[in-house]
């Protein structure tokens, strides 16, 4: 079945709206089956500029960057340099013996041993007992929390970035408690902050050298990175966020050319990379077709299944909270596991970028569906699960 020319026309429509009622200035999207691809770039890159959305548009892909660092996390697992059950502190000492809160609001001094040590598998699953730095929420702030905060720990997702190396993260990191036992409870973002730093210990190269050489090259993933050169970075659009005080959407300063043309202290594999439609596309079509790229094979298909399955309890999922929103999660990335009217048949994986960006394959139809904006409001005011809905009537 292909995407009917009426459901891409509901689909431009539902999304050209948001952009008339002025939500955000412009956005991307695109809609991919084998070979047929719809690329639809509506608005501009600002409020105040005349300078359209392009399908060659590069955009801060935050939170997308998650399944990338999974899928060179199982590459090495398939060169035989790690193991799912693998202990982390044997890479990342300063994880060893970690001790856990007797209450997440409880003082830091009052802990107790963790149950066992800490995996590969935790890390990935994002059941290794810590989502700190991205819950900054309780109020009031929890003594944990407040500690994260004034160790620059990365303060809020996707900005600002933390100003420390690989190392010194890791020994700030380090000092702190965990929330829950290992493998207890589902928690946002940290693991994949502790599990770029272990690709790269174990790898042997920078974050970004292994994303380039493993995973970019072999994709022709050419404008994806933690930084590219400011005449790339020039091309990013302007981030827009509402200030919940005022109510108002707002123009932020932070994220700027100039930063993403520079490399990053924290080369961060929760949230730290660009990208363009084109490039994450290329990235879609190797899962979906099990690991392998016009005729290359990159990574297995067993490796590709296990990441695309939900692993969580009936009982992490419903306490996971709303940022999973009721969905499974593989290996960095979120799964559907209950089908809903628009996809009758569950198995849809993928995942969303705090700047305002979402990503889904389905394997059932071989669909890849990308929404790229630049205004975070879309992650929360409905436009996501709008397009879902959209790129799902496409099929009917």
């Amino acid at each position: 079945m292909s995407a009917s020319s009426a459901g891409l026309e509901r689909l431009h429509a539902g999304m050209a709206a948001h952009v008339e009622r002025q939500e955000l200035p412009g956005l991307v999207t695109l809609v991919a089956q084998g070979e047929d691809v719809h690329v639809d770039a509506i608005g501009g890159k600002s409020f105040d500029s005349a300078e359209p959305m392009r399908r060659e548009t590069l955009f801060r892909i935050a939170s997308m960057t998650k399944p990338i660092l999974a899928v060179a996390t199982l590459m090495l697992i398939e060169d035989g340099k790690l193991a799912l059950e693998d202990r982390i502190d044997r890479w990342l000492p300063e994880m060893g013996n970690p001790r856990v809160l007797r209450r997440i609001d409880g003082p830091l001094d009052e802990t107790v041993p963790a149950r066992r040590p800490l995996t590969v598998d935790d890390l990935l699953t994002f059941r290794m007992g810590n989502g700190i730095l991205t819950e900054p929420s309780y109020e009031p702030p929890y003594p944990i929390v407040t500690a994260a905060r004034d160790l620059q720990l990365v303060l809020s997702h996707p900005d600002p970035r933390t100003p420390h190396a690989p190392d010194e993260w890791m020994k700030r990191f380090g000092s702190l408690p965990l929330m829950d036992q290992p493998g207890e409870r589902w928690r946002y973002n940290v693991g994949s902050l502790l599990l770029g730093v272990l690709v790269a210990r174990v790898s042997g190269q920078a974050l970004g050298d292994f994303f380039a050489t493993r995973i970019f090259e072999p994709l022709g993933m050419q404008t994806t990175g933690f930084h590219l050169p400011l005449a790339a970075t020039r091309d990013l659009p302007a981030y827009y966020m509402t200030d919940f005080k005022t109510g108002r959407l707002e123009r932020r300063a932070e994220s700027t050319a100039e930063e993403w043309s520079r490399p990053p202290a924290f080369p961060s594999g929760a949230g730290g990379l660009v990208s363009t439609a084109d490039d994450y596309l290329a990235f879609g079509r190797f899962l979906l077709n099990g690991g392998e790229y016009r005729g290359r094979r990159l990574l297995s298909a067993k490796s590709v299944e296990v990441m695309t399955t939900n692993h969580l309890t009936a009982e992490q999922m419903g306490t996971a909270g709303a940022i999973l929103g009721g969905q499974g999660w593989g290996l960095g990335l979120a799964v559907v596991t209950e089908p809903d009217d628009a996809w009758p048949i569950p198995g849809r994986y993928g995942w969303a970028g705090g700047y305002g960006t979402t990503w889904f394959n389905d394997p059932h139809l071989g669909v890849t569906a990308l929404l790229l904006s630049q205004t975070s409001d879309v992650m929360w005011n409905g436009t996501l699960a709008e397009f879902d809905a959209l790129v799902g009537g496409c099929f009917v």
